[in-house]
């Protein structure tokens, strides 16, 4: 290891420099406290051996602007026996240890390998948290496609900066997932992460558990409540869906990222936010901009950077791991001895069309462990929808012999057709529009014009 020796006697370096190679590692010797900070600036040390009686610049202005600059190293303080209170004192500013002069020899070597010991588990420990953030970052985000590599190397790459990050992804993904990974890889890994359901209630309560509450604010309210920006404080706060956010909320929201503070519903007092703000939505943001329905503004503010999530069926080829995955995971969950899926069961999972993405793909994987009694996934054992998925037909248009109307006939097919691809699309209007190559906000329109529901019966 790098040891760093600063004492402005060169009889007591030489004696240090001796010590450090005899214990196999590598001296660098500084005369001064400038100098030895500009050795730091340019090496890496493990070790400084620091002598507090310095010419110009002290010992212990020494240590604070190493501490300023590398919280990492380890600082053995030299001192003489009349100046103990200050050896002292330099421990509580982040010295290891302290060695008095005269010092024996046998004293600085246990010292320094006391030192040196502590940097080496200190530099283990950061590599197994590191290793362990991996592991929890990704580990349930599974796949080697290349469409799931680039979403883990914006992961990587985004995940360290400030700024705010979008997830864009159908229903069942695995967005949340990829929200925690970038979490979990940013410089907030150790403060708290707090998900929003952002659709799943009324406006008022909404921005209640957002901003809080003081006392009196609204019926109900009987005492001060921390709302989820005070909760998340020093960490990352995720919204689920934002497409749904209420206008209004979407406006103070807004004044959030902008301003970095916000004011309990009720209060006065105004609080810093420090988080940092990851949104996930299944909707098309820019369409419900166009409708009225987002704020613009907030889109801007949130669309920093994108992640696109793929739908499982672009990665047909992560099914085999996927699946193979949660069988193992439910097996162990209940206790049953299933090992593999067979290879027919394995060729139905990977041609099924998943609407229901990964979600789907788990409940269809843990239901067929929890009705098996053998060690092997069969296709006995999966939903119906995957043993026989439905066919989507284009129907056949026939020419009556008396003639028809051209407005009814082609209202009557684009009825025809949107029903069977609702039909073969298990009545997901998402997957039925890709079948009709048509966006799902048009397919929707011409359900509404149609007066077509999902459950409308089959020509």
């Amino acid at each position: 290891m790098n040891v760093l020796i600063v004492d402005d006697e060169e009889v007591l370096r030489d004696v240090l420099q001796a010590l450090v190679r005899q214990e196999g590692h590598q001296p660098i010797s500084a005369s001064s406290g400038e100098e030895a900070l500009r050795i730091l600036a340019e090496e890496d040390m493990d070790l400084v051996l620091l002598d507090l009686m310095l010419p110009g610049m002290s010992g212990q202005e020494v240590l604070e602007q190493i501490r300023k600059s590398d919280s990492d190293v380890e600082i053995i303080v030299i001192t003489a026996f009349s100046s103990i209170d200050t050896a002292i004192e330099a421990m509580k500013a982040g010295a290891f240890h302290y060695i008095a002069k005269p010092f024996k020899n046998e004293e600085v070597l246990l010292t320094m390998r006391s030192a040196l010991e502590r940097r080496t588990l200190a530099a283990e420990n950061r590599e197994l948290r590191q290793q362990l953030r991996d592991r929890n970052g990704f580990e349930r985000i599974i796949g080697r496609s290349k469409s799931i590599q680039q979403v883990f190397d914006l992961i990587r790459l985004a995940a360290p900066s400030k700024s705010n990050i979008l997830i864009l992804g159908d229903s069942g993904t695995g967005k949340e997932l990829v929200a925690k990974a970038i979490h979990n890889y940013s410089n907030r890994k150790d403060g708290p992460f707090v998900t929003v359901n952002s659709g799943s209630m009324p406006a008022d309560l909404l921005e209640s558990n957002l901003f809080g509450h003081v006392k009196g604010a609204f019926t109900g309210a009987i005492s001060n409540k921390k709302g989820l920006f005070e909760l998340a404080k020093g960490g990352s706060i995720f919204f689920d869906e934002i497409g749904n956010i209420p206008l209004d909320t979407q406006a103070k929201l807004l004044r959030v990222m902008q301003e970095k503070e916000f004011m309990r519903l009720g209060g006065v007092e105004t609080l810093k936010a420090d988080v940092r703000i990851v949104a996930a939505t299944n909707a098309n943001l820019e369409e419900r901009v166009e409708e009225g329905a987002f704020r613009e503004d907030l889109y801007y503010r949130l669309n920093v950077i994108t992640i696109q999530v793929p739908a499982l069926r672009q990665r047909a080829e992560d099914i085999p791991l996927i699946a193979q995955h949660f069988l193992e995971s439910y097996s162990k969950e209940n206790d049953k001895p299933l090992a593999e899926i067979e290879p027919a069961a394995m060729e139905l999972l990977i041609d099924y069309h998943w609407p229901g993405n990964v979600r789907e793909l788990q409940n269809a994987v843990e239901r067929a462990v929890v009705l098996s009694s053998g060690t092997t996934l069969s296709t006995d054992l999966l939903p119906a929808t995957v043993r026989e998925p439905a066919e989507f037909k284009i129907p056949s248009a026939s020419m009556p012999t008396n003639g028809l109307s051209f407005k009814e006939a082609v209202g009557a097919y684009e009825r025809q057709l949107i029903i069977r691809a609702l039909k073969a699309s298990g009545g997901v209007q998402k997957r039925a529009a890709e079948l009709l190559h048509v966006k799902p906000t048009t397919l929707h329109e011409m359900m509404k014009r149609l007066s077509i529901t999902a459950g409308s019966p089959a020509p």
